[in-house]
């Protein structure tokens, strides 16, 4: 087997596992035969590890076209008798919400949702989401471990929940939580069961009214009861003494813990676990005799706001500290949650944090863009662009999207005046194409494409919209760590499949003005875009050529070496397009003389056709 399973699936004892891998071994450790996703950053590892073990232990994986078909695949396992898992990032779970909140009323039994969030978006362009909320919206409990442990012993409790009260159950995560690596202590995999039989019974699934409302009202009762339960694992105090006391819920749990430790301060601490229905005994029995509390959770203050409602019952006195002493966006550090502390007790913080603080505070880190890879199919794509709009001498507006070509938001390219959600481009392009007269491009990528562009390709066949649709398909889903999607033939278990291909679905869609080019031949590409520029229709351009990093690793295990390429220096008249407007990160300049890093170029020869002065040649090794 290969090596991520021999951690996985490592029969006892501690493996070192990252907090996504433990979501996978809880989820073996409770039985789970079915397990769906569609990747998103800091989620994404769940699914890959599923897909590489899927075979091994026999269950079913899938990547999923979007985040409601997985979370709605899931779901129907789950409604044939098999344990089911569905995960994805944040974005993923306002996707799915529309078939989630109804799977609540029809007792849907055996089903995990868990869901990434991403504080401070290290991975995560649009916005920051706490997905906690959706607990309430939906009234379905919501689990929020703070280390790999717990979402190893979480993700059991929450298959065990689910089961009791026939109900999903929320794992929230955040990037500090799925990203972070420690030992696990692991548990006995039982028999996996992957084969079900779905039951009918219409008294349990005929939610239209009036049987909406005694389905709520069941609901409503479900989570009273959980509300109750005595989950010693999930929610608990740690002893201290005085008057002043902190509620932590995930990750924060541990800022705080190390935090009390550098103050030397023993002081009581309740950890939340159960976020939604929170346990409302265990928060009174806790805050009444205390003067004065702090409320520690990242984004929304949804704990201390039921905090402040249920200490009017037993201590109406009690003064509550937490987003006004703590950040409202953004994660948590240690050292945020020292400040906050110090300036309620009035100690001093520790000599050492000071001095961190002290000269971290001055230290400036050189601010530099992200970038497309050397070799990167979408630079030369955004860069034909640019050269057929220039040629038009037009206002152009560029919609974007979400995947690699995301970076082509940053200078030089500037090839996204917008960034929205997944298909937002085409949407978005559509209306300003009906309220003004400039042209407009829609780039999105193929694997967005499948997730959320047809709706918007045919709405625009439909109204009668003529955009410019340019499919950036490097056939694969790089960004988040190169998954198969239903263009690629493959599945997620790695089983040869019918590849869709994105220009027959556009003209299924109606499109009759489609062109599939390969984005390394700049004057095909660029020629292109000017003529579907001035159609009437809204057209189509397949940007097709496989991401460049997969492609260097085909040809290094064939065994084909990787061209180089270099510039003659009495042929470069220093002008610059191959670095501040192609940009591609392999040229440099030294002395005043540009040159091309070889230990990164991907040898695509693209610079052969943007260099004017054709003084990029290539070498023989």
């Amino acid at each position: 087997m290969k090596k991520i399973s021999d951690r996985i699936l490592k029969k006892s004892g501690k493996v070192l596992l990252l907090g996504n891998e433990a979501i996978v071994r809880g989820a073996l450790e409770s039985g789970v035969g079915f397990a769906s996703t569609y990747p998103g950053t800091p989620a994404s590892e769940i699914g890959d590890t599923f897909a590489e073990i899927s075979k091994d232990v026999g269950i079913y994986f899938e990547y999923s076209v979007n985040e409601k078909v997985a979370l709605e695949a899931a779901a129907g396992a789950a409604l044939s008798g098999i344990r089911s898992l569905v995960s994805f990032k944040h974005f993923g779970m306002n996707v799915a919400s529309d078939s989630m909140i109804p799977l609540a009323y029809i007792e849907t039994s055996g089903l995990v949702i868990v869901v990434a969030d991403d504080p401070n978006c290290w991975s995560s362009a649009q916005s920051e989401q706490d997905s906690r909320v959706y607990g309430y919206l939906a009234h379905i409990p919501v689990l929020e471990p703070c280390d790999p442990q717990e979402c190893l012993d979480f993700t059991k409790i929450a298959f065990d929940l689910s089961k009791k009260f026939k109900i999903p159950v929320i794992i929230r995560l955040t990037t500090r939580v799925a990203h972070a690596r420690a030992d696990v202590q692991v548990g006995k995999i039982p028999k996996l069961e992957k084969r079900g039989k779905f039951v009918k019974n219409i008294s349990r699934f005929n939610n239209m009214p009036p049987h909406t409302m005694a389905m709520h009202e069941k609901l409503l009762k479900k989570i009273e009861k959980i509300k109750n339960l005595k989950l010693e694992k999930v929610n608990y105090v740690l002893s201290g003494s005085g008057d002043f006391g902190i509620i932590a819920s995930g990750v924060s749990f541990n800022y705080v813990i190390e935090a009390l430790a550098d103050l030397k301060l023993k002081i009581p601490v309740l950890k939340i676990g159960m976020t939604y229905p929170l346990p409302e005994k265990i928060i009174k029995n806790f805050v009444k005799n205390l003067k004065c509390v702090l409320v520690v959770e990242e984004l929304e203050k949804i704990v201390e706001e039921k905090v402040a409602q249920l200490a009017k019952d037993v201590n109406p006195g009690l003064k509550i500290y937490g987003k006004n002493v703590l950040p409202k966006s953004g994660e948590y550090t240690e050292e945020i949650v020292i400040s906050a502390i110090c300036a309620i007790t009035g100690q001093k913080p520790p000599i050492k944090i000071e001095s961190y603080l002290k000269k971290y505070s001055k230290m400036t880190i050189a601010q530099r863009f992200a970038l497309m890879c050397p070799g990167c199919p979408h630079r030369a794509t955004f860069y034909a662009a640019k050269l057929a709009t220039k040629e038009i001498g037009q206002d152009v507006i560029y919609g974007g999207d979400i995947g690699c070509y995301i970076l082509g938001i940053y200078p030089p390219l500037e090839m996204q005046d917008f960034i929205i959600s997944m298909g937002a481009s085409e949407g978005l392009v559509h209306g300003i194409k009906k309220t003004s007269d400039q042209k407009a491009i829609a780039f999105i990528g193929d694997s967005t494409f499948f997730h959320a562009g047809i709706p918007g390709l045919i709405n625009m066949v439909y109204n009668k919209s003529n955009p410019l649709v340019i499919v950036l398909d490097n056939r694969i889903t790089a960004m988040t760590g190169h998954q198969p999607h239903p263009g690629t033939g493959l599945t997620g278990m790695g089983e040869t499949t019918k590849a869709v291909k994105i220009e027959d679905v556009a003209r299924a869609c109606g499109v009759e003005n489609v062109k599939v080019i390969d984005p390394f031949n700049i004057k095909e590409m660029s020629a292109a875009i000017k003529e579907f520029l001035t159609k009437d229709k809204v057209s189509v351009i397949v940007a097709k050529r496989l991401c460049q990093l997969l492609a260097v690793r085909q040809m290094k295990k064939s065994g084909v070496a990787i061209p180089k390429y270099q510039i003659e220096q009495s042929k470069c008249t220093k002008c610059g397009i191959c670095l501040k407007n192609f940009a591609c990160p392999a040229f440099y300049t030294e002395k005043g003389k540009y040159y091309i890093n070889t230990d990164i170029c991907t040898g695509c020869g693209v610079c052969v056709d943007v260099c004017p002065a054709k003084a990029v040649k290539r070498v023989e090794r």
